[in-house]
């Protein structure tokens, strides 16, 4: 009987335990939060809180449910739910717009980026992955690999942002592309 009540008290610490975890791991906006106290209370930066959420702006909303450890992003599912991963990348990523001095805004496959400035577009090394592909960018979503360019070689990709401030704010990061089927 007493190692029958141990076993369960022990269980009860351990799932107990794994609860807290679990929603440590996230956390709900509440009035008066800012990006900044809700990093410095779960010990990470506003950097890594904005990226984790694909947050553009320091601006959050009440009641919205940030993810707070790099724990819970292995466990985020990509918006790309319900396709199958054919292959797991990691890439260097760099930025870029169709709104510079000489550019056309015609992606290597025909998309008219100044015509279509939500259009969700990367440029690809082709050998790496082909043009055409659907894959799903870590921190930008999905998107499709419609255009290259002359630096793009190897496990490196330039993500389309409409204008030169988005694609400054993103900046040059490492991140995980996911090939789609």
């Amino acid at each position: 009987m007493k190692k029958a009540i141990m076993s369960f008290m022990i269980f009860l610490l351990v799932f107990s335990a794994s609860v807290a975890e679990a929603a440590s791991s996230t956390y709900t906006v509440k009035r008066g939060d800012t990006l900044w106290s809700i990093a410095r209370a779960h010990k990470t930066t506003v950097n890594q809180l904005k990226q984790w959420n694909n947050l553009k702006s320091n601006n959050i909303a009440i009641g919205k449910k940030l993810i707070v450890s790099k724990s819970a992003v292995r466990k985020a599912k990509p918006a790309a739910s319900g396709k199958k991963v054919v292959k797991e990348l990691s890439v260097r990523s760099t930025a870029y717009t169709a709104s510079c001095r000489g550019c056309s805004g015609i992606t290597a496959t025909g998309i008219n980026l100044k015509k279509n400035p939500k259009a969700k577009v990367i440029a690809v090394d082709p050998k790496v992955i082909p043009l055409g592909t659907k894959v799903y960018v870590e921190g930008y979503g999905e998107a499709v690999a419609g255009d290259k360019g002359g630096a793009i070689k190897g496990n490196k990709i330039d993500v389309f942002f409409p204008t030169k401030k988005q694609a400054y704010r993103w900046g040059v990061r490492t991140v995980k592309v996911k090939v789609l089927k």
